[in-house]
């Protein structure tokens, strides 16, 4: 079993007021730090802390574990209003959302996982898979995986194994305590700096059995959220980033829009009519992008909730909502970058923060232009012709 922590779990704090509060202080501290962030290149745990506090990582947690699951539309417009102050951050704690990976695993080793508190921070580096050497009880692994997101503020990480006959041939994800493996700092780059998406290394590690599961494998707590498909999921917190990025573009547009003069001395850019009509079509993109996100997700929220059948249909849609508030959401940034005129050519303008965080999302493998593809296949009744769609 991993190793317990010695210091006390953070806790959230009482539902309700108590919680609403705790996510706006936390809000208020990430507009003072998320330069910082960017700077060091990761969110630090005291910040991770405070999201804990805020419920964001007790929010997939099972009920049967002491978490307080949150419905999709819930939690993602939380994540979407922390990206709306800094994308990066925003990223991190979609992973909140991560837990319901963990629901594959054994009751008991779940229970064994929760039993400091409900609410853990995950993060993985799950490519490229690695081949373990199956031993007695378990894997003995070694490898270096990249892209562990938020890594530096989690109190448990996976990596990923190869399968084999007895997963099907799909890939595993083995956990193990932060403190067995290194952290190579090799996360640099323009966008999404804050997220820390170091790679992980271990060489000879032994991880037991019953601490590794298939990902996006049968779940063995049956709850609302263990039922509402996993991978759609995992894309759709990941493209919600990006919604909220384009909220924080505009809004920022709004109030250089609303400002008495510009830098000139001539008249404010919201007098004028390319602003006022490109302001007003950006909104427009970004309202409609946003309304299908989350129509489709509240649709197949309520069959998870009924119990009623999820089809393949139901999750290309759940893929197609978030590949296409992606690719808007980059758009609408641009637009708003293209708005605010050469001042937002400065590295420490406000946009630019939204633009190299908001690029980003669309590259990402489950959102990629191509997914647009296997989603129009499903929805003829086709093959996607692509791995682990939908």
């Amino acid at each position: 079993m991993l190793t317990r922590n010695a210091a006390p779990r953070v806790a959230a704090e009482p539902a309700g007021a108590p919680r609403d509060q705790a996510f706006d202080a936390a809000l208020d501290v990430l507009r003072e730090r998320r330069d910082e962030f960017n700077a060091q290149h990761y969110v630090p745990a005291d910040f991770v802390h405070l999201l804990k506090k805020a419920g964001m990582y007790r929010a997939a947690t099972p009920t049967e574990f002491g978490g307080e699951p949150m419905a999709p539309s819930t939690f993602m417009n939380l994540v979407e209003r922390i990206s709306a102050v800094d994308p990066a951050t925003g990223w991190v704690s979609s992973f909140g959302s991560s837990l319901v990976y963990l629901a594959a695993l054994p009751v008991e080793s779940q229970r064994d996982i929760y039993a400091d508190g409900p609410d853990l921070a995950f993060s993985a580096g799950l490519f490229p898979l690695q081949e373990a050497e199956r031993v007695p009880g378990g894997y003995l692994c070694t490898g270096v995986w990249q892209f562990a997101s938020g890594c530096r503020g989690a109190d448990l990480i996976g990596i990923g194994l190869t399968g084999g006959p007895e997963t099907g041939g799909k890939p595993l994800t083995a956990l193990v305590s932060p403190s067995d493996l290194e952290i190579v700092e090799n996360w640099d780059v323009a966008g999404m700096r804050a997220t820390g998406s170091h790679a992980l290394r271990v060489e000879n590690l032994f991880v037991p059995e019953e601490m590794t599961f298939i990902r996006g494998g049968a779940p063995t707590v049956d709850e609302p959220l263990t039922r509402y498909p996993s991978l759609p999921y995992a894309a759709q917190v990941l493209a919600v980033v990006t919604l909220g990025a384009a909220r924080g573009a505009l809004d920022y547009c709004l109030e250089v829009g609303a400002a008495h003069t510009s830098i000139t001395g001539g008249n404010a850019k919201g007098s004028r009519p390319v602003f006022k009509a490109g302001l007003g079509k950006a909104e427009a993109e970004l309202r409609s992008a946003r309304a299908f996100f989350y129509e489709s997700t509240d649709e197949v929220w309520a069959k998870a909730v009924d119990g009623t059948t999820i089809t393949a249909q139901d999750r290309a849609l759940l893929r197609l909502g978030a590949t296409h508030a992606a690719h808007v959401g980059r758009r609408v940034v641009l637009e708003a970058f293209d708005l605010a005129g050469t001042g937002a050519i400065y590295e420490n303008h406000p946009l630019q923060r939204y633009l190299r965080d908001a690029l980003v999302p669309a590259q990402h493998a489950m959102l990629q232009t191509n997914t647009y593809e296997g989603a129009g296949a499903v929805m003829l009744g086709l093959d996607a012709g692509m791995p682990s769609f939908p």
